[in-house]
């Protein structure tokens, strides 16, 4: 994207747009007032922004290149960087090892570009050594990484950013809004008119039609392979990796969107039950938790 802030007045809202995360990012206010809504859309970008440059992996200036970097020594971390451990910890049990931020690695031989080129048995197998939280020394605020590990805190940093963004906003502006950045959302509402705010769940497969949904309150996230994934002898292969064998989880839903009180929430249950493969809707039933899926 080439264009750094946007800024589109309509006849009841204002967007504030701006490009992060890999994602288009937008906020809708129930209001009109472009002198507030340009101030709080900068704001907006400015926090997004320090997010993405503080956990980003793809970065050399940030305390995920200085863990990642460490060669097994030990690593002071601020508070901030300690919560989102704390909680990669917890989801990690909660999951039973299924959500696991060293399993990032296996970038290195799985490339989901939509093409039948699968990972080579033997260079997932070298990999596999190097996956697994439980080897990972974490006492907060210390951690220590065996050297070759790595973490990615990207699956959880959109929908952070999101949250933290909400809150930001919720104490800075009286009025209805609605975040999205890439499909994860959270709204807060009524808008003044009474209404909801109206959102799409991105259509999967061509004869599907967009399921469209309406938003007072809450959180809602989308997991899917429409993107990434891998075709090979008619057999499809989704991004969602099982992190205890490097490969593919099997028979899971093409599409998973579930509406939580947060985006945090909304995003990690929706990314676990499709790790769940042929259980994902049995899962997420189980927790009582609202989803649509998409086979």
């Amino acid at each position: 994207m080439s264009f750094q802030f946007q800024l589109s007045q309509f006849d009841d809202y204002t967007k504030a747009a701006f490009p992060a995360m890999a994602s288009p990012c937008e906020i809708l206010f129930d209001s009109t007032d472009l002198e507030q809504v340009m101030a709080l859309g900068l704001e907006v970008r400015a926090e997004t922004w320090r997010i993405e440059q503080k956990f980003s992996r793809y970065r050399h200036d940030n305390i995920i290149h200085k863990i990642n970097n460490a060669c097994g020594k030990t690593i002071h971390v601020d508070d901030e960087t300690a919560d989102l451990l704390d909680f990669a910890n917890q989801i990690y049990e909660l999951s039973e090892a299924r959500f696991d931020v060293t399993s990032g690695i296996l970038r290195k031989v799985w490339k989901f570009d939509g093409s039948d080129q699968l990972a080579d048995e033997k260079a997932i197998a070298t990999l596999l050594p190097l996956i697994g939280w439980h080897q990972v020394n974490w006492s907060r605020p210390y951690l220590t990484l065996p050297e070759g590990m790595e973490i990615d805190l990207g699956g959880i940093g959109k929908e952070y950013a999101v949250d933290k963004v909400f809150s930001l906003l919720t104490q800075r502006c009286e009025h209805a809004l609605l975040v999205n950045f890439g499909g994860d959302l959270r709204a807060k509402g009524p808008r003044k008119d009474g209404s909801a705010w109206k959102v799409g769940v991105e259509q999967i497969v061509p004869e599907q039609q967009i399921r469209h949904l309406e938003m007072t309150a809450g959180a809602m996230a989308t997991s899917g392979d429409s993107r990434r994934y891998l075709l090979k002898d008619g057999i499809r292969y989704s991004h969602i990796l099982n992190p205890k064998t490097g490969w593919p989880v099997m028979n899971a839903p093409r599409s998973i969107t579930v509406v939580a009180p947060t985006c945090v929430e909304a995003g990690i249950y929706s990314s676990l039950s499709l790790m769940m493969g042929d259980d994902a809707e049995k899962f997420l039933e189980e927790l009582d938790i609202r989803y649509w899926s998409v086979r």
